[in-house]
């Protein structure tokens, strides 16, 4: 395929299903429009390059030579990933994709190692509340595929601040879940981090076969989930089964 500059959803039912979320726990669209244009203007207001509209297509055409233009492994690591899991990956030729706070599981392995990790991490997947695994990847630099949805408004303000202070910005692609396309971001479907991960990573090339989840799991929430409603959270993990099944990607 050519260098993608866009994500688009490789199944409609990825989008239609966003739907299917908000009627489940009445949630209203308009909360979600609001969102995307809210985050679409404030990241057009910093004086960025790696934010300028431009280099956010550019980002992900970046993005896609990290991880479809060589043959391996795509490891997508998860709120319940576990250290050992992490040196099990590490020993084959693979690349990592963080959900959120997931990339805190590298504090937990020895220095070497965890460096790494780092080194591997190609891209984090957020909607802004992961904690410092996702504040370590900014002040890394990692392109951040950074999320609005209704819930999340007083979320990326924060983290947009801290990272307009880094000494290198880190690079931002910007997704949203409504039913309209909105210029300057893109909704490649998907509904929770971890599999809005799996999504983004089939849109920009990366085969099925090639992906695996680590840390992924739908009946507890996991530790690097950041400050979460448990029972809500259980509810939302059911409906990031059905993601994954669509995508026919195993956990």
């Amino acid at each position: 395929m050519d260098k993608p500059t866009e994500l688009l959803p490789v199944d409609p039912r990825l989008v239609h299903i966003q739907s299917n979320v908000r009627e489940y726990f009445d949630w209203n669209p308009s909360e979600d429009i609001a969102s995307a244009q809210g985050l679409l203007e404030q990241v057009e207001s910093y004086d960025i390059r790696s934010w300028e509209r431009p280099q956010r297509a550019a980002n992900v055409a970046t993005v896609y030579r990290r991880l479809v233009l060589r043959e391996t492994e795509v490891a997508i690591l998860g709120a319940a990933v576990e250290p050992e899991e992490v040196e099990a990956i590490l020993q084959r030729p693979s690349l990592l994709v963080a959900a959120d706070g997931a990339a805190g599981v590298f504090s937990m392995l020895p220095g070497s190692t965890a460096e790494r990790a780092w080194s591997r991490l190609i891209c984090v997947v957020s909607d802004a509340d992961g904690g410092e695994g996702t504040y370590e990847a900014v002040e890394r630099s990692k392109p951040i595929f950074l999320h609005a949805h209704g819930d999340n408004r007083a979320d990326w303000p924060v983290l947009l601040d801290y990272a307009s202070q880094v000494a290198t910005p880190p690079p931002l692609i910007l997704t949203h879940q409504t039913n309209s396309p909105i210029e300057g971001m893109s909704n490649p479907g998907g509904f929770t981090d971890g599999d809005r991960a799996a999504c983004i990573v089939r849109s920009i090339g990366v085969p099925v076969e090639s992906i695996s989840m680590l840390g992924t799991r739908t009946d507890v929430v996991g530790r690097w989930s950041g400050i979460t409603d448990e029972k809500a959270k259980l509810e939302k993990l059911k409906w990031m089964k059905e993601v994954l099944k669509i995508l026919e990607i195993g956990f």
